[in-house]
């Protein structure tokens, strides 16, 4: 069995349909979600759903019960990563997982971003669990940019703490293909994975962005402290807008950069493009 958790968020709803396009039977997929009334549809099509609530130990160890490998999506909820991911690495020991594959942040041991600190402790127990392990350092997923692309054109302007610093974004499609191989068919030799696409700056997004529509958009850069405020004066929580803050400052630094071509080589063709990703973003918005 391939055992997949989170499996009804967006980057699990990705896997599993790279992992049937790949072959593996569904009967062969596990989805372990939180709430296993969300996959009517993953069940409906074959795949078995099991409930596995990362804030319930007792639901995990036998949701990962005859795992050939698992896939272990993290968490998303700020504050709680670390508590949440221990409860899954000691499942999954409990289980005799005999491999896990964990979805991290690019340079997650380096980056000093805030919200990479929990992944690199996540990183540290998978480690002294024993088990055999792939890590998947994932670029900032392209969508969390171009997700405000409506706004963009409203105003004009993106705004950002991100100075000239380049991202190695990839779109989660690319991402999830990439986790689907490398659960269904690498080896597990404890490797980590630097998962990075082609780089671009925000001011290449705001580029791009013009150049696709006629209107024009800039890129506002501003110091962490006044982009926190900026996003609070919109109602954010000042905890949710200081980790967004902090997390563009650190692209300033270059923790969301890598020069690993792990990925391409992983999928076998270039990544998405930003060109691809922002008509891509526009589409779905004239929709």
């Amino acid at each position: 069995m391939i055992t997949v958790t989170a499996a009804t968020g967006q980057l699990g709803r990705l896997v599993l349909e790279e992992l049937l396009a790949r072959g593996v039977p569904a009967d062969q997929i596990v989805a372990a979600v939180r709430t296993p009334e969300k996959a009517a549809d993953l069940a409906g099509r074959g795949i078995h759903v099991r409930e596995a609530d990362y804030d319930k130990p007792a639901t995990l160890a036998s949701a990962f019960t005859g795992a050939r490998r698992l896939l272990f999506i993290s968490s998303n909820e700020f504050g709680r990563q670390a508590e949440q991911h221990a409860n899954v690495i000691r499942a999954a020991k409990e289980a005799g997982a005999p491999a896990l594959i964990y979805t991290s942040y690019l340079n997650a041991d380096s980056s000093g971003i805030a919200m990479a600190e929990p992944h690199a402790r996540t990183e540290e127990l998978i480690r002294a669990s024993g088990i055999p392990y792939a890590i998947l350092r994932n670029g900032s997923y392209i969508e969390n940019y171009t997700a405000n692309i409506g706004m963009w054109l409203q105003y004009g302007t993106i705004i950002g703490s991100a100075g000239d610093g380049k991202i190695s974004g990839a779109t989660r499609a690319d991402l999830a293909a990439a986790a689907a191989l490398v659960t269904a068919d690498q080896p597990m030799n404890n490797r980590i994975h630097e998962l990075g696409g082609s780089a671009f700056t925000m001011s290449d997004l705001a580029a791009e962005t013009t150049a696709q529509t006629g209107t024009t958009v800039t890129y506002t850069d501003m110091p962490p402290a006044e982009y926190s405020r900026t996003l609070a004066s919109v109602g954010l929580p000042q905890f949710l807008t200081d980790a967004i803050a902090d997390n563009s400052a650190g692209a300033a630094r270059g923790a969301w950069y890598t020069d690993s071509r792990e990925l391409q080589n992983l999928l076998g063709r270039p990544t998405t493009s930003v060109k691809e990703a922002i008509a891509q973003a526009l589409a779905q918005h004239q929709r």
